[in-house]
């Protein structure tokens, strides 16, 4: 049986006419002439009844697989009690969210938010907000190139997606990987640097371990802060809860999102030690840690014990099976950590 081909009926409830409401959407991209309508663990049907397997599962962000049961129940009770008081009024879903995940990565505080795009801005401005209370208004970060700590870091952080264009003021790029670089690009401005443990859309590039330890060494010296962007690498995907556990480092500030929410949109940032007695009075959203996107990450959190239990065995068959491809057509070795494993391909091989 052609999986690729696989396809079920799909009833035409409403008629829809996707080319013609396609003409309504802003581009912000070339997307797939494809429009889906249905997801199942790792697949996905569009309107025509073609089954599609997923590798990304949504680029990371349903990390339970499509429509889960655990998190279609948890949002039907939710959506049945409480979607959202408002972002003045706090409500029990976000508390219980927030002490769980500051229980489980050893954090003191931390804030919902709704993509890892905002988590990332919300780091950069808590790191600002020390570097002018510690460190005689110091507001540099110095980034990787290659790096790509959300899609919007500009609006209030002035972090824009970091591996394009041209750097923005306070933010300097060095090679990732490369320790001295980042050390020679370290100066009294300096108040953070800001990593991702594995950087994904770079081509799945995993940090050596000697690097990060050695980053987190350098911090840890000279009085500045280590920001971890674990949007992509947290929650299980790399086989621990947070990457960062791969390295045996500890980051000052994190930044969650894409699994969090098993496809719902929900992010955090989270603070520890040094960086943990800091504000976020000009960072509130309307849908910042609504019920709903708490009922989802409660819901991730409880399957995550499981889920972990499964990555290094289903890992391992991954990047074995990656090996075999690599060896057959002369490839470079598959990187990578847990379930995040990309395959070198040379160019002439990419389609058009």
């Amino acid at each position: 049986m052609n999986l690729f081909r696989l396809a079920r009926p799909m009833a035409d409830e409403t008629g829809f006419d996707a080319q013609a409401a396609r003409a309504h959407r802003l581009q912000p991209s070339e997307r797939p002439q494809r429009v889906f309508v249905r997801g199942q663990g790792s697949w996905l049907w569009d309107d025509t009844g073609r089954a599609y397997l997923d590798f990304t599962q949504g680029l990371g962000v349903d990390s339970l697989g499509h429509s889960p049961s655990a998190l279609v129940e948890a949002l039907q009770a939710q959506a049945q009690e409480l979607v959202n008081p408002g972002a003045r009024w706090e409500h029990q879903g976000e508390l219980a969210l927030l002490q769980q995940l500051c229980r489980a990565t050893g954090s003191d505080f931390g804030y919902l938010l709704g993509t890892g795009s905002e988590a990332c801005e919300a780091a950069v401005l808590l790191a600002r907000q020390w570097g002018e209370a510690n460190r005689r208004g110091a507001f540099g970060i110095i980034t990787a190139q290659g790096g790509c700590h959300g899609h919007g870091l500009g609006a209030r952080s002035s972090t824009a997606r970091l591996r394009h264009g041209p750097e923005l003021q306070g933010f300097t790029q060095v090679p990732f990987n490369d320790l001295p670089a980042l050390c020679a690009a370290i100066d009294t401005d300096t108040v953070a640097i800001m990593l991702e443990p594995v950087q994904g859309e770079a081509g799945v590039l995993p940090a050596d371990v000697g690097y990060l330890r050695g980053v987190e060494r350098l911090c840890r010296e000279l009085g500045i802060l280590l920001i971890l962007d674990e949007v992509g690498t947290g929650m299980g995907r790399c086989g621990t809860l947070l990457a960062e556990e791969q390295y045996g480092i500890r980051a000052d500030i994190l930044a969650l999102g894409k699994g969090l929410g098993g496809g719902v949109g929900l992010a955090a940032v989270l603070t520890r030690e040094r960086a943990c007695a800091l504000r976020l009075e000009d960072f509130a959203g309307s849908h910042h840690g609504n019920p709903l996107a708490c009922a989802a990450g409660r819901a991730v959190f409880q399957a995550v014990p499981e889920l972990l239990g499964r990555v290094e065995d289903r890992g391992r068959h991954l990047r074995e099976g990656l090996g075999r491809l690599a060896q057959r057509y002369e490839l470079l070795a598959p990187r990578g950590l847990g379930l995040l494993w990309g395959l070198p391909l040379p160019k002439a091989t990419l389609p058009r």
